[in-house]
């Protein structure tokens, strides 16, 4: 947010929740995200809903039960505890969820999924639980869409709208607190409107990202209520998406995404409208660990990685646990260097290595890891690509590939 000197304030992301941080390597996919177990997705078996199924804020709502215990009690009932698995990261992640259709559609914070391999969502009305599938998502926006399968006659969450909440209005944030698996509420005022913040991961991750356009309030928002609601009198009014630590300051200071902006995301998720923001379904997927930045040198590359190996690394990884920078690297001037690779990926099954250094994808030269990760990203899950590659001996190889279906990024 803006300060009184008019620098922006970075804040906490409230809700990734990781239990375990390793944030020294990248893994990619179609960009850089978590890598998974193919077994654990079908994501042929997701539908898209049609932007029909998400409910438009209503002009008008009659008024929800009055006070905390009322207000809570309403809105708790379309709540979803989301529990998610980072295999490849060796983490696992809580958050919320708004049910918003009663099929199970399931509307929540980019990165409550982000990165996951398996994504279990449990009603907090009924305690029945369901596996989810990613419907789409939008990472500068920070909202996904989620899918509870084989899921019908759910309680979905009472919507209000965000476009006549006023300052000073009261309200009740809920969620998944601490990621314990039971919904907590806790009740403040809006203190400002359309501010703009720096929200990071919890556990000191380098990722941040600028949300802008935010509600602000003093109920306290924390871990494990991202994707919860901030709800109103008359419904919920916006997305728990981040919050300050209170212990570092005098007050609790949260921050929630206006609902009016999160529903129309997704009503485009649900459409399959596609943009440079929104992604539907699941990312292509090929099954590498890399750095990240803008250096094309794979011996700087290297470096920045950290120490090399000692003796024979793995053909491939089951986590990035025990992922070292290969000891013996392909001696080629400029490509990505491949510190790994996931075993079941595409890029494993072809034969690549750690070491490894990836100079073309169809013919167009390769540079930095995030040269690969821009070339990949315009690529889907099944297409097929040409990559071609040098061996930490010298071999230079072209393969063709069958790219997966990778984890949300």
């Amino acid at each position: 947010m803006l300060d009184d000197s008019g620098y922006e304030r970075p804040v906490r992301r409230r809700g990734s929740g990781n239990y375990l941080t390793h944030v020294a390597m990248g893994i990619l996919g179609a960009g850089l995200a978590a890598g998974l177990i193919l077994a654990l997705y079908s994501p042929s078996g997701v539908s898209l809903p049609g932007s029909g199924a998400v409910p438009a804020p209503p002009a008008s709502a009659p008024p929800l039960p009055s006070g905390e215990r009322g207000l809570a009690a309403k809105v708790k009932s379309g709540l979803v505890i989301i529990n998610t698995t980072l295999q490849y990261n060796n983490e696992a992640a809580a958050g919320t969820g708004m049910v918003i259709n009663a099929d199970g559609l399931v509307l929540t914070n980019n990165h409550v999924i982000e990165g996951s391999t398996k994504i279990t969502a449990t009603v907090a009305s009924t305690g029945k639980s369901y596996t989810a599938m990613v419907v789409g998502y939008d990472k500068t926006g920070d909202v996904a869409l989620i899918q509870l399968q084989n899921a019908s006659g759910l309680t979905t969450v009472p919507v209000g709208n965000s476009s006549s909440v006023t300052a000073g209005q009261a309200v009740v944030a809920l969620g998944n607190a601490g990621g314990q698996g039971s919904i907590t509420a806790t009740a403040g005022h809006v203190t400002a409107l359309n501010q703009t913040i720096t929200a990071s991961n919890e556990g000191g991750s380098t990722t941040t990202e600028t949300l802008y356009g935010v509600i602000q309030t003093n109920a306290d928002i924390v871990p494990g209520d991202s994707g919860g609601p901030l709800a109103g009198s008359a419904g919920v009014i916006g997305m728990d998406t981040a919050g300050n630590d209170a212990n570092n300051q005098q007050a609790a200071i949260g921050f929630a995404i206006p609902i009016n902006t999160a529903l129309s995301v997704a009503r485009e998720i649900a459409g399959g409208r596609a943009s440079s923001t929104i992604t539907i379904g699941y990312p292509a997927f090929l099954g590498i660990f890399i750095g990240s930045g803008s250096s094309s040198n794979p011996q700087a590359q290297a470096q920045q990685q950290g120490n090399g190996g000692s003796g024979s690394p793995p053909a491939c990884y089951t986590s990035n646990t025990d992922l070292v920078v290969p000891a013996e690297i392909a001696a080629v001037g400029s490509g990505t260097l491949i510190a790994g690779t996931i075993c079941g990926g595409p890029a494993a099954a072809a034969g690549l290595t750690g070491g490894a250094v990836i100079t073309a994808v169809n013919g167009h030269a390769v540079g930095s890891p995030d040269d690969l990760a821009g070339i990949l990203a315009r690529f889907h899950p099944g297409e097929e690509i040409s990559v071609t590659w040098v061996s930490p001996s010298g071999h230079r190889t072209t393969s063709r590939l069958h790219l997966a279906a990778g984890p949300p990024e």
